[in-house]
C-alpha cells in the first residue's frame, strides 16, 4: 500500500516539488525524442543529403525506432541512423578487415591508428580524450572480419569533439614507426638504457596476445573456428597468434590500412535523438569530400561445402584450477551453415540453436549436462552467426579422453530423437517469449549493443535494418510453424543430419604445453638475436631510446578538442522514489517508463548465517532457482521462469556503509523482471522457491557446482586482475574479507574442492540450512520499478508473495553488522599460476564513499591513470593495461597482462612521488581527471535500474549531490595533501598481491605468501 505523508519540512516539500518538475521534464523529453523520430520518418527515398542519397526510411515500431539507410554519392560509402527516444548517443564506423596471415595485422592496425593523426598528432589522442569527454563509452574491437570504432555520449558538443578525433584516426593516422613497435612488437633491450643487458619481446599486442591463449576456452575457440572455415580469412587469427607477430613489419601495417581503411569499405552508424543532417554533414566534410571511390577486395567467399565429416584433434595447457585433472579434455561437433545475410534463415537456425541448448529442458542439456561425463558445455556451444557462414556447435569439456566417442554418439543420438519427435509447444513459446520480452527490456546501452548486433550481417552487405525488424521475422516464423508442424525438425535434418560440412574437435592437455610455447619464443628470439649485426644492436639500442624518450616527453595537446568543466551540470539527476512498508517490510517504488515490464529485487538479511555456513552462500545462490520448488522438478521450473520471466536471479551482497568502513551489510540479492501481464505468475515463482526449494536431488546439485567451478576456473585468465584486486582489499575492509569468501579466489578454490568430491550429501544439509535461515520474511526489504499506470497492481502481487512467506519482519531497512574487531592485514601474496603473464595488485586503505576526502580520491587514482602508470605499464612496460581505482574503502593499483611484476609493484609507488611531488601535472590535468570522474557518475541508467543505489548501498540523491559538489571543488593542492594523507610509506595499511607464473622474487622469500596448485 502507498503511505501518503504531508511534507514534515522545507527540505521534503522542495523534493516533491522536485517530483512533478521531474515528472514534466520526462513529459517533455518524450516530446523531444518523439520529434526526432518523426523528423527520420519526413525524409524521403531519394533525397539528397550532404553528399548522401536516401534508400529507405523504415519505422521499427517494435522497438520504438526508426531507421533510416544512406549511402554517398562519391566513395559508395553506407550509413545507417537509428532515431530512436534516447539521448545516449552512438557513433561508430565499421570496416571489412580480412587478414590472411596469423601476424594480427588488423588488430595492432586497430591500436595503431588510435596513436595519432593528421590532425590529432599527439601521441594516443584516443586515451588521451578519455579524460577531455564525458563519453559514456569508448574502445575499439577487433573481430575476426571487421573492425569497429564505436563511441557513445549524451552530450552533443561532446558528440562532434570525438566525431573528429574517431574520423581521423580510422582514415588519415600517422602509423608512425615507434608507435608500431609500441603497440605491435619490438626487440628491446631488457634495461632500455643499458646496451648489455639482455634483449627481449616487447609490445602491447603481443603480451595480449600471449594473455589471451593462456584460456583452454581462448584455444579451444580460436581452432575451431579456423578448422571449420579452413579456406580463407577465418583459418587465421586476426588477433594475432603470439609468435607470429614477430613477423608483422611495419610496411606490411601500413599497406593493410591502405587496402581496408577506405569509405568505399566502411559502415557508418549513428544512433540517438541527435539530428541526422548534422552528422553527415560532419561526415562528409571530414572524411568523405577528400576520397573517391574504389572496388575494395575485402569480400568473403563461402566456405566449399565438404564431402565428408572431418575431425581434429589439439592440445591445451593443463588447467591447475579444474576441479577433476584427469577429466580435462573437450569435445564437440560444429556445423557449418548458412549466410547470414539470409536473415529469416539465420534467426530459424537461432531460435533452434536456443531449443537445442539453452535451459535444463533443451534435449542436449538433459542428454548430455545431467550424464555427469563432463562439467559444461564444450567452448561455443550454441548458434554462432558473428561470420559470414553461421554455425553451430555443441559438445562437453571436463571430460575423460576416453569418453570422446561416447559424447559424439550422445550427440548423434539427440539429434536423430529430436527431428524424429519435434520439440514441445511450450519450449516454442518460451523462446519467442524471450524474444518478446528483450524488445520491451531497456538497456542503457541499446544502441551500442544494436551496432554490434547488426554489423557481421551489414559486414557482407547484407541488411542492417532488416535485422532488426523483429515482429516481421517472427511473424514468418509463426506462419510457417503453422503451415508445417514439421517446420523445425526439417530445418534440422536440412543443416545438422545431412550436413557433410561438420567437424569433431577433440582437445586434450598437455603437461608441458606452457613450457613448450615458452621454448619456440625463446628459441625464435635466439634465432632473431644470433642473425643481429653489430648495426642491428646499436640501431635497437638508439630505437629503444628514442621509443622511450618520446614516451617520456611533455606533449602539446591543444590540437585536441575538449569539454570544460562548466560544460557539467551542477545538479545531478534526482530519482523519485517512495518509500512505505507492507506487513511491517520496507517497500522502495519507483515509477519509471519501463515499456510495460515490471521490476523486482527483495534483500534478505544473512547476518545470522554462522561463518561456517558463509562460504557455501554463492552455492546457494547459483543452484536455488535452478532445483526443483513446489510441485515442479527442475525442468518444469526452469520452463516456467522462460516463460513468465526474463529470468529469477539470486547473488550474494556485499556493501559497506557509505560513511563507515566497518558498517558492513551482508544479505542476498533476489532479482526478476517480467512483461506486466506476467507479473502473477513471476510472484508465484518466487512464492514456491521461498516455500518449497527442493535441494535434495544431489545429482542435480552434482551436474551445477560441476558447471559453476569449471566456469570460474576458466574465467580466472580473463579477470586475473579483477581478482588480485579482491585479495589485496580482503585484507583491508571488512567488506573485502567477506567480498574475498564469496566471489574471490578462495571461492573458486572451494568450488574446485566441492566439485571434486563424489556425495553430495554435506553440502544438501549446509543448504537446507541457509535455507531455512534466509527463505522468509523475517528480515527483508522489497523494491520494484514499474510504469505509473501498474505501479499498484505490482503492490498487490508483491504483498501476495510476502503474505505467503513464513516468518515475522523486524521493518528493518539496512542490515548492518558492525565489525570494529576487524584488523587489516599487510600482507604480500603471490598466486602461483601457469601464465605467460601476469596481473599485479597493490590496495592501499582509504576512507568510505562519502567520506569528505572521497572525492579527491577518485580524482588522485584518476591522475594517476591517465597521466603516469599508462605510461609507464602499458606505453613503457608493454602490459595490455594498467591503473588505479578507487573502491570501497580503498585505492586499488593494479596491471593486466603485464610481463613485469616486481617492476610494475616499483612504478605503483613512483606514482605516488610524482603526485606528491606536484610539479609535473597541472589543474587543467586536475579538470581532465574530473572529466572522466563525472563520466562514471553520470553516465546513463535504465529505468529497470533507477534508485538502485540507494535500495542496495543507501545513497541518497542529496548525498550524492553533496559529493558532487566536493568533486567540482577538488584542487590541485587537494589531491597531492591526499596523496601525501593515505599514500605515503606507512601512512595506511596496505596490501600486494598478483597472480601470475613462478617468480624469483617471491620464491624462498619470508616477505611473500605464495601459493600454489597442482
Amino acid at each position: 500500500m502507498f503511505s501518503c505523508r504531508k511534507p514534515r519540512n522545507i527540505y521534503q516539500y522542495f523534493k516533491q516539488i522536485k517530483s512533478l518538475n521531474s515528472l514534466n521534464s520526462f513529459r517533455s523529453r518524450r516530446k523531444i525524442y518523439s520529434a526526432a523520430v518523426n523528423n527520420a520518418e519526413k525524409f524521403s527515398i531519394g533525397q539528397r543529403l550532404h553528399g548522401y542519397v536516401v534508400e529507405k526510411v523504415q519505422p521499427v515500431p517494435e522497438l520504438y525506432l526508426t531507421a533510416v539507410q544512406l549511402q554517398h554519392d562519391i566513395t559508395g560509402a553506407q550509413h545507417v541512423h537509428i532515431a530512436r527516444e534516447d539521448n545516449n548517443n552512438v557513433f561508430s564506423v565499421g570496416l571489412r578487415t580480412t587478414p590472411m596471415d596469423n601476424t594480427g595485422v588488423p588488430h595492432i592496425l586497430e591500436h595503431t591508428t588510435l596513436c595519432g593523426s593528421e590532425h590529432f598528432p599527439c601521441r594516443d589522442p584516443f586515451f588521451k580524450m578519455l579524460t577531455r569527454s564525458l563519453s559514456t563509452f569508448m574502445n575499439a574491437f577487433t573481430a575476426s572480419d571487421w573492425t569497429l570504432y564505436p563511441f557513445s555520449t549524451q552530450n552533443a558538443q561532446d558528440f562532434e569533439n570525438l566525431l573528429s578525433v574517431y574520423l581521423d584516426a580510422v582514415f588519415f593516422p600517422k602509423l608512425e614507426k615507434l608507435d608500431f613497435l609500441q603497440e605491435g612488437w619490438r626487440l628491446e633491450h631488457k634495461e632500455v638504457n643499458d646496451p648489455n643487458s639482455p634483449i627481449v619481446y616487447k609490445g602491447v599486442v603481443f603480451n595480449e596476445m600471449k594473455g589471451a591463449f593462456t584460456s583452454p576456452e581462448q584455444v579451444y575457440s580460436q581452432h575451431l573456428q579456423n578448422k571449420l572455415y579452413p579456406s580463407h580469412t577465418y583459418s587465421y587469427v586476426s588477433g594475432g597468434e603470439p609468435l607470429a607477430i614477430l613477423d608483422l613489419t611495419w610496411e606490411e601495417l601500413k599497406q593493410f590500412h591502405a587496402d581496408h581503411y577506405h569509405p568505399s569499405n566502411a559502415r557508418f552508424y549513428t544512433y540517438g535523438n541527435m539530428r541526422l543532417e548534422r552528422h553527415l554533414e560532419l561526415i562528409n566534410e571530414q572524411v568523405l569530400s577528400k576520397f573517391t571511390k574504389i572496388k575494395p577486395s575485402t569480400a568473403v567467399p563461402d566456405e566449399l561445402p565438404w564431402s565428408e565429416s572431418r575431425s581434429a584433434t589439439v592440445s591445451c595447457a593443463k588447467d591447475v584450477m579444474a576441479p577433476d585433472s584427469e577429466k580435462q579434455t573437450t569435445v564437440s561437433v560444429s556445423y557449418l551453415l548458412n549466410s547470414i545475410t539470409d536473415v529469416f534463415e539465420s534467426s530459424v537456425l537461432s531460435m533452434l540453436g536456443t531449443l537445442l541448448t539453452s535451459g535444463a529442458t533443451s534435449p542436449f542439456y538433459k542428454a548430455l549436462l545431467e550424464s555427469n561425463i563432463g562439467s559444461d558445455f564444450s567452448p561455443s556451444t550454441g548458434y554462432s552467426g558473428s561470420l559470414k557462414q553461421g554455425s553451430f556447435s555443441v559438445g562437453l569439456q571436463g571430460i575423460s579422453k576416453d569418453d570422446v566417442s561416447v559424447v559424439t554418439d550422445i550427440i548423434e543420438k539427440t539429434l536423430d530423437k529430436v527431428i524424429e519427435e519435434g520439440f514441445p509447444q511450450e519450449r516454442i513459446d518460451a523462446v519467442l517469449h524471450t524474444v518478446e520480452l528483450s524488445m520491451k527490456h531497456q538497456t542503457a546501452n541499446f544502441g551500442l549493443g544494436l551496432v554490434v548486433s547488426v554489423l557481421p550481417i551489414w559486414n557482407h552487405d547484407g541488411s542492417a535494418i532488416g535485422a532488426i525488424e523483429i515482429n516481421k521475422i517472427l511473424a514468418t516464423f509463426k506462419e510457417c510453424i503453422a503451415k508445417n508442424p514439421k517446420f523445425l525438425q526439417e530445418k534440422l535434418k536440412q543443416y545438422f543430419k545431412d550436413n557433410k560440412h561438420n567437424l569433431t574437435l577433440v582437445m586434450n592437455p598437455k603437461d608441458d604445453f606452457m613450457e613448450e610455447k615458452q621454448k619456440e619464443e625463446e628459441e625464435k628470439l635466439k634465432q632473431m638475436v644470433d642473425t643481429l649485426t653489430d648495426s642491428d644492436r646499436k640501431n635497437i639500442f638508439q630505437i629503444g631510446l628514442e621509443l622511450t624518450r618520446k614516451q617520456s616527453e611533455q606533449e602539446d595537446l591543444s590540437s585536441l578538442p575538449t569539454l570544460k568543466i562548466s560544460d557539467i551540470d551542477r545538479t545531478g539527476e534526482v530519482t523519485v522514489v517512495s518509500n512505505t512498508t507492507t506487513a511491517n517490510i520496507p517497500l522502495q517504488l519507483c515509477e519509471q517508463p519501463t515499456n510495460g515490464v515490471t521490476y523486482f529485487r527483495a534483500v534478505a538479511d544473512m547476518r545470522q548465517l554462522s561463518k561456517d555456513l558463509l562460504p557455501y552462500v554463492p552455492i546457494f545462490c547459483n543452484v536455488l532457482t535452478q532445483m526443483g520448488a513446489g510441485k515442479m522438478n527442475f525442468r518444469e521450473l526452469s520452463q516456467q521462469i522462460e516463460l513468465k520471466t526474463g529470468g529469477l536471479a539470486v547473488h550474494s551482497h556485499v556493501a559497506s556503509s557509505v560513511f563507515d568502513m566497518n558498517s558492513v551489510e551482508q544479505g542476498i540479492l533476489f532479482s526478476s523482471y517480467c512483461l506486466d501481464k506476467n507479473a502473477s505468475d513471476m510472484f508465484a515463482l518466487w512464492s514456491d522457491i521461498f516455500n518449497e526449494i527442493n535441494l535434495s536431488d544431489e545429482d542435480r546439485l552434482s551436474t551445477l557446482v560441476k558447471m559453476e567451478a569449471n566456469e570460474l576456473a576458466m574465467g580466472i585468465s580473463h579477470s586475473g586482475h579483477a581478482y588480485a584486486m579482491g585479495h589485496a582489499s580482503s585484507l583491508l575492509t571488512p567488506s573485502g574479507q567477506i567480498s574475498e569468501t564469496l566471489f574471490g579466489l578462495r571461492h573458486v578454490k572451494h568450488m574446485k574442492q566441492i566439485a571434486g568430491k563424489q556425495e553430495m550429501t554435506d553440502l544438501v544439509k549446509k543448504l537446507q540450512l541457509i535455507a531455512k535461515q534466509l527463505l522468509n520474511k523475517n528480515s527483508i526489504r522489497v523494491a520494484v520499478n514499474s510504469t505509473p499506470e501498474f505501479l499498484t497492481t505490482s503492490v498487490k502481487e508483491v504483498e501476495k508473495f510476502l503474505s505467503s512467506l513464513d516468518g515475522d519482519s523486524k521493518g528493518n531497512e539496512r542490515f548492518i553488522t558492525q565489525m570494529d574487531d576487524f584488523a587489516p592485514s599487510c600482507d604480500r601474496t603471490h598466486f602461483e599460476l601457469p601464465f605467460p603473464v601476469n596481473f599485479m595488485c597493490k590496495a592501499v586503505q582509504t576512507a568510505p564513499s562519502m567520506h569528505p576526502d572521497s572525492a579527491a580520491l577518485n580524482v588522485l587514482a584518476t591522475l594517476m591513470k591517465w597521466k603516469f602508470l599508462h605510461r609507464e605499464i602499458r606505453e613503457k612496460g608493454g602490459a595490455y593495461g594498467g591503473g588505479a581505482n578507487a573502491q570501497e574503502g580503498v585505492l586499488v593499483f593494479y596491471s593486466y597482462r603485464d610481463p613485469h611484476s616486481m617492476d610494475t609493484l616499483d612504478i605503483f609507488d613512483k606514482s605516488v612521488d610524482w603526485v606528491r611531488e606536484g610539479e609535473r601535472f597541472t589543474a587543467d590535468d586536475i579538470n581532465e581527471a574530473k572529466l572522466f570522474v563525472f563520466q562514471g557518475i553520470d553516465k546513463p541508467v535504465s529505468p529497470g535500474d533507477k534508485g538502485m543505489r540507494l535500495f542496495l548501498r543507501g545513497e541518497t540523491d542529496e548525498m550524492r549531490q553533496a559529493q558532487r559538489e566536493k568533486l567540482f571543488a577538488v584542487t590541485k593542492q587537494q589531491v597531492i595533501e591526499t596523496a601525501d594523507k593515505y599514500l605515503s610509506p606507512g601512512k595506511r595499511p596496505s596490501a600486494v598481491s598478483f597472480l601470475g607464473p613462478e617468480n624469483s622474487s617471491t620464491k624462498g622469500n619470508a616477505g611473500w605468501i605464495v601459493e600454489t596448485e597442482s
